[in-house]
């Protein structure tokens, strides 16, 4: 049995289709989430739809029941993962999970990025719950990136300088967790994934122009003027602050890397900028 929580969340979801793609037997997924009725698709697909909510331990251990491996994606509620995340890896110890897999972030055990700390304790409780484990390191989504409202406003804002993303597109992501859970070999190993090719956010901006026609410029702010900004817009100020710090460790190198890791798990090559870009766009 392959449980996959989260799965109603971008990636999780995308997780769970691309095992039924791969002919994984719907009835040997679970999908455990907060709210069933937000999978109801899923479960009329024949997948297993449980409850699993990280906040309530007591879902956990029906969540897992009969789990053989595992995904566990991080989840998004800051300053609150390390125990969700802790209440998850004590329920698949004690179900007896013979891997679990994380959804980390890349370089956890170095990165300045604000999303690092939670991420790097998450793993320690892994490691030491001495279970089977492998750590998805992802880097950056590129659907981090509003492109269409990039193109409506002509502006692509942030405070990376000329640093370089190794951003990749959420499938990819999903996909090499897909390749995780049903191959062989890869308990113990620590993947840091990102694209292919990293491209700085100036560059970005400029493949926005050329595939949309719309003079799209990247502006390039001090750290605090764009958290400022970004609050702003309406972001929560912690929300901000995060993402400006993000840009800021995108501009120290934090988000890039050469490993190949995703693409050899996927046995392809990630998506390019520009395939990339185009799906984004599409209306």
């Amino acid at each position: 049995m392959i449980t996959v929580t989260g799965a109603t969340g971008h990636l999780g979801r995308l997780v769970v289709e691309q095992l039924l793609d791969r002919g994984v037997p719907a009835a040997g997924i679970v999908a455990a989430v907060r709210a069933p009725e937000k999978a109801a698709d899923l479960a009329a697909r024949g997948v297993q739809v449980r409850e699993a909510d990280y906040d309530r331990p007591e879902t956990l251990a029906a969540a897992l029941a009969g789990t053989d491996r595992l995904l566990l994606v991080s989840g998004n509620e800051l300053g609150q993962r390390l125990r969700q995340h802790g209440n998850v890896v004590e329920a698949a110890r004690s179900a007896g999970v013979s891997l679990l897999a994380y959804t980390s972030i890349l370089a956890a055990d170095t990165t300045s990025v604000p999303l690092g700390p939670e991420h790097k304790a998450t793993e320690d409780l892994v490691r030491a719950s001495g279970l089977p484990y492998v750590l998805l390191r992802n880097g950056w989504y590129l659907e981090n990136y509003d492109l269409a409202g990039a193109v409506a406003q002509g502006v692509i804002l942030g405070a990376a300088g000329e640093g370089r993303v190794s951003a990749a597109t959420r499938a990819d992501f999903a996909a090499a967790a897909v390749a995780v859970l049903t191959g062989d070999g890869h308990a113990g190993k620590v993947y840091e994934l990102g694209g292919d090719e990293a491209f700085t956010l100036a560059e970005l901006a400029a493949e926005v122009t050329r595939q949309s026609g719309t003079e799209v410029a990247y502006r390039d702010l001090p750290v605090d003027e764009y958290a400022r900004t970004l609050a702003g817009f309406g972001l929560p100020e912690p929300v901000a602050r995060m993402l400006a710090d993000s840009d800021a460790g995108l501009a120290r190198g934090d988000l890039h890397t050469g490993t190949g890791d995703l693409s050899r798990l996927i046995a392809r090559p990630t998506t390019p900028l520009p395939d990339a870009v185009a799906q984004h766009l599409k209306p």
